[in-house]
């Protein structure tokens, strides 16, 4: 094996264990090793202590004698080979010993190599720096990042045990860090993978300049091969591990320093990029002394504050706890829900609004649980980020598609809607599948409307726009539902395929009291109206409501005023008949 001048310099400050019953012995091999510029041991004379120092020394390299008195090197080496910890650690035997049973017996248990005493200086140093060399190799290999060099999950959770060891055992505070950069994902899909490497590496980079200011943790780490417990986890997100702090107000300062350090702006192939990222911090003694429940608290807390928009740190709190243990729980039973077929779509009426008459409905999927019913609120944005939309999608585009074939059949001529989610958008085999379906299906498309919520397209227009176009191409309806509450540019509404502006509630709900929400209600009509867009307002509750709709001559109208969402069974019957209550009723439709 070839070793590097760079390898070299980091071999030289490998942990080298010595353990060896006269001290005179210890004192040689140091003196030699120090020659070679070595500087890292831990020396043992004490056999019967040899096993609870190894422990808490973690060596890379155990020097080891075989004749001692009470606790021998064979039975220490056992006890190595034996520690789940210490099974792979490399142990050079150290021995007068010149019989072949012992070399066998030591080999047997595991040993590395063999030095024979008296030692030769120059052997040592080539056996050591060798084996030490073949070590590091394989420990790249196993417990480093490629990209970013640092080490990865699997040292991480070694590393955090041992850590949280050293704090109980000096009573010092430990705190952990979760960091994620927010919306890493949009780097990769916008400007490349490369550059999302680019990214995670300029940001590793600047999380060790940070880590290394003297002033920070109250320690000077000005040495750049001193170890930072920094770790890269996966993909966007950051472990680290602040112990021997003298104070947990320590890790506020740490993350907030990291905060601003990635929210600095970064040159990445030639294009200004802004990032921000969100941390979640778990303490100990404070929150728990179990490496897997910091780990928990603290990916929680990350998580909470990337809800709330990130840019930000949060320490862990038990309300943020059974927050996420609850969310937990509903994915789990959000799964189940799919598995045993627990949801059911329920349709609420589009209505005429100058006849009455039912001209559509909007298919709202309802989860009937064991627990009672659950509404989408509580259980789709879950979906959405879990990736369970996608299915649950599916499986209400069936169903809406069936049951319109149904109402066709029976002569019915009424329009179908659809919600259609951001993942389902941005799905490349949606499309397929939407084809599909429809064939299977059987169902006029000219009476199937897919409804996009207006802040699904508020980045990357023209590539939402082609999306759009693909969907038209099916021979569907398009509507922006929600629409007026974040559209960034009206000059866009112009170019997009759409057939329908659904009003949002919000703005209908005012309409009594608000004299901007009219406003806004009236400019929507007048805007569908002059591009040729039909309109819906939902969220009509008032005989005052729909008759300020009139009078601008909005299309359509939903909202509890008429009725609320049904079943099929349900909306069949008032396809037939009268539906009390509304100021129109309901015209004879089959």
């Amino acid at each position: 094996m070839i070793i590097s001048d760079e390898n070299t310099h980091q071999l030289k400050r490998a942990t080298i264990m010595i353990v060896d019953d006269e001290p005179i012995n210890i004192e040689v091999v140091q003196a030699f090793l120090e020659d070679d510029d070595y500087c890292n041991f831990t020396c043992v004379d004490d056999s019967t202590q040899a096993m609870r120092i190894l422990e808490e020394s973690r060596p890379d390299l155990l020097l080891l004698d075989l004749m001692m008195p009470d606790v021998s090197g064979f039975d220490i080496l056992d006890s190595v080979r034996k520690h789940p910890k210490f099974k792979h650690l490399p142990v050079i035997i150290l021995t007068a010993a010149t019989d072949t049973e012992s070399k066998l017996r030591a080999l047997g248990l595991g040993a590395t190599d063999f030095l024979a005493k008296p030692l030769d200086q120059s052997e040592l140093v080539l056996r050591v720096r060798n084996t030490l060399g073949a070590k590091a190799y394989q420990d790249q290999l196993a417990y480093y990042d490629p990209l970013t060099k640092l080490p990865n999950r699997q040292l991480f959770l070694e590393d955090l045990s041992w850590a949280l060891k050293g704090a109980k055992r000096y009573s010092e505070p430990l705190a952990l860090l979760n960091i994620e950069i927010d919306k890493f994902d949009k780097i990769n899909d916008t400007i490349g993978l490369s550059a999302g490497d680019e990214v995670l590496l300029i940001v590793s980079k600047r999380i060790q300049k940070m880590i290394r200011e003297a002033d920070l943790l109250g320690v000077s780490v000005d040495d750049e091969d001193a170890a930072l417990n920094l770790f890269h986890l996966d993909s966007s997100i950051f472990s680290l591990i602040l112990d021997r702090i003298p104070g947990l107000e320590r890790a506020a300062q740490v993350a907030e320093r990291i905060v601003q350090s990635i929210r600095e702006p970064m040159q990445v192939e030639g294009r200004d990029i802004y990032l921000t990222a969100s941390i979640g911090i778990a303490t100990y003694p404070t929150d728990s002394d179990d490496p897997s429940v910091l780990m928990r608290l603290a990916s929680s807390a990350k998580d909470f504050v990337k809800k709330s928009g990130g840019n930000a740190f949060q320490f862990s709190s038990v309300s943020i706890n059974e927050m996420y243990e609850k969310r937990l729980a509903l994915e789990t039973r959000l799964r189940q829900a799919l598995e045993t077929n627990q949801f059911e779509l329920y349709y609420q009426p589009k209505v005429d609004t100058a006849s009455g008459v039912i001209k559509g409905v909007e298919a709202l999927i309802r989860w009937n649980s064991p627990e009672g019913m659950i509404y989408p609120d509580a259980f789709i944005p879950l979906a959405e980020e879990t990736g369970l939309i996608i299915h649950i999608g599916r499986w209400v585009l069936t169903r809406a598609c069936r049951q319109l074939r149904l109402w066709q059949e029976a002569g019915a001529p009424i329009s179908m809607s659809v919600n259609l989610s951001a993942r389902q958008f941005s799905d490349p085999e949606y499309m397929e599948l939407l084809k599909r379906l429809i064939l299977e299906s059987g169902v006029d498309t000219s009476f199937l409307t897919l409804e996009l919520t207006e802040s699904l397209l508020l980045d990357d227009i023209d590539k939402k726009i082609r999306l759009l176009h693909d969907l038209k191409s099916l021979g569907v309806k398009l509507s922006i539902d929600d629409f007026g509450t974040g559209f960034s540019s009206l000059n866009y509404l112009r170019r997009l395929p759409v057939d329908e502006l659904k009003i949002d509630r919000s703005f209908v709900m005012e309409i009594d009291g608000s004299d901007d929400s009219r406003a806004i209600v009236a400019i929507v009509v007048f805007l569908a109206q002059s591009l040729g867009l039909s309109t819906v307002a939902a969220g009509v509750e008032k005989i005052e409501e729909l008759e300020f709709l009139q009078k601008l001559g909005c299309e359509q109208y939903q909202g509890f005023y008429f009725s609320r969402a049904v079943t099929a069974d349900k909306l069949t019957e008032m396809l037939i008949s009268p539906v009390r209550g509304s100021s129109q009723g309901c015209e004879v439709c089959l």
